[in-house]
Order: C-alpha cells, then structure tokens, then sequence
C-alpha cells in the first residue's frame, strides 16, 4: 500500500515536471533561458530606407528580447529594436528585406511571429 502511494506522488511530480519543462521550451514560462548576460550590440544604419513592426509571440523576458535583437541584427542590412512590452520589434532597413527573411531568423531564434506591417 505505501509503494502505490509513493508511486502516485512520484507520478503526479513528473507529470508536472513534463509539463513545466514543454511550457519552459515553448517559451510561455517566466522565463525561456535564464538572465540577459549576452547584449545585442547597437547596429546604426547609413541610410534608412524604411521600417517594418514585427508582431512576436514567445517573449517573456529580457534574455528573450536580447535573443530576437541579436537575430534580426544578424540580417545584412537591417537593425532592430525590441519592445518586450508590446511584443515588437521595429526593424529599420537601409536596403529591401522581405518578410520572410525576418520572420525565418525571428522563428529560428524559437519565437512565434505573428504580424510584420
């Protein structure tokens, strides 16, 4: 009787475990990865032909804003800068990039975009 007992906590705490762990890498967690020890570095632009505002879903913390920065900013051409709070992430372009550009370097980081305007 007190092995099934046992059993059934034990059961019951790695089913939470599973649970807390697909939240943690879905990025719906407190946090995705931990602190914000890497900075994006700032990227100025010569010659800023226009902006697009990026709708991502997935980010919780600064670590996650850092990540999507950097991500974009890898993009030849184009510089970011993520609001957490509104979930965006406005992209100045000194030459044309197509939304799938972005969106595939956003979705690569692991983040959801959900509306580039």
């Amino acid at each position: 009787m007190e092995d099934m007992v046992i059993i059934g906590i034990l059961a019951v705490l790695i089913i939470i475990g599973i649970h807390s762990s697909i939240k943690h890498f879905k990025g719906e967690g407190g946090c995705c990865g931990g602190g914000s020890s890497v900075k994006p570095k700032k990227k100025k632009l010569k010659n800023i032909i226009g902006k697009k505002t990026v709708i991502i879903e997935g980010m919780s913390c600064e670590h996650c804003k850092n990540r999507v920065e950097i991500s974009i900013n890898e993009i030849e051409g184009a510089a970011a800068k993520v609001n957490l709070s509104k979930k965006e992430a406005v992209v100045s372009m000194e030459r044309y990039i197509s939304d799938e550009q972005i969106r595939t370097v956003i979705e690569k980081a692991g983040y959801t975009v959900i509306e580039i305007r």
